[in-house]
């Protein structure tokens, strides 16, 4: 799994050593795939009920690096804000470049960095949760690492998990990812206001994440523009307002 992308086994606390040799049988591989997995799992479940027990909104953010999720944040946040307090863990291999553009933009933020690691684990959240002081009846944001193949595979405790895709990405990004889509339960496609200098065509897009995730909401949105930006924040503030 993460060896074959560069993440080391450092970057998910407690995760069995995946450092197998070339050709060994498969069924090792899976072995200890499943007990990464499980682990991170139970972390998970300790997020969620922290954040349940507190009415926090969370949200995972995941995307390949250049969708636009930074800017579609700080203008999620410039709305959301002035309704709800909003938090923002950002997960980045290197520097915090982004936590600051969030901090700018009215939210609190706390990064993490990732180093060699290509995604957010459930432990690195629940450590996060001891520093970054959040409040009751709030909506958190994570910010994942900009990538679609591991972050789709570790579950952090999340509400919803949200993929960002551009269309500069091309039409087929949901089936040349399919599993970051199917586990999605939102889908921003960004960057809308480029569509007439490209050869991008919206419900070829559309139809090839509906093949993926037919139960997948879907919002049209542009950062730069603030096209449909205002129908996703009311939806995340509808999710908000609703969770108990």
């Amino acid at each position: 799994m993460c060896k074959n992308c560069g993440c080391d086994t450092a970057s998910s606390k407690g995760a069995a050593d995946n450092n197998f040799a070339a050709g060994t049988g498969e069924d090792i591989k899976i072995k200890v795939e499943q007990d990464m997995l499980h682990r991170n799992n139970n972390a998970a479940m300790d997020n969620r009920l922290y954040f349940t027990d507190r009415n926090i909104c969370t949200i995972n953010l995941v995307s390949s690096p250049g969708s636009g999720k930074t800017a579609i944040l700080e203008n999620t946040i410039k709305t959301l804000s002035a309704l709800l307090p909003v938090f923002v863990i950002e997960g980045d291999q290197q520097t915090d470049n982004d936590a600051r553009r969030i901090k700018a933009a009215g939210a609190g933020s706390l990064q993490i960095n990732t180093g060699n690691g290509c995604h957010l684990d459930a432990f690195m959240i629940a450590d996060a949760l001891t520093k970054i002081q959040l409040k009751e009846n709030s909506i958190l944001f994570i910010e994942n690492v900009g990538n679609l193949v591991c972050p789709a595979m570790f579950d952090l405790g999340e509400q919803l998990r949200t993929v960002v895709m551009s269309v500069t990405e091309g039409d087929d990004k949901p089936l040349k990812y399919p599993y970051m889509f199917e586990r999605s339960d939102v889908c921003l496609i960004n960057k809308i206001d480029l569509i007439p200098y490209l050869k991008c065509d919206m419900d070829i897009i559309r139809g090839n994440l509906l093949k993926v995730n037919p139960d997948i909401n879907i919002f049209e949105v542009s950062a730069a523009t603030g096209e449909g930006l205002l129908e996703w924040c009311g939806f995340l503030y509808g999710q908000a307002v609703t969770e108990k």
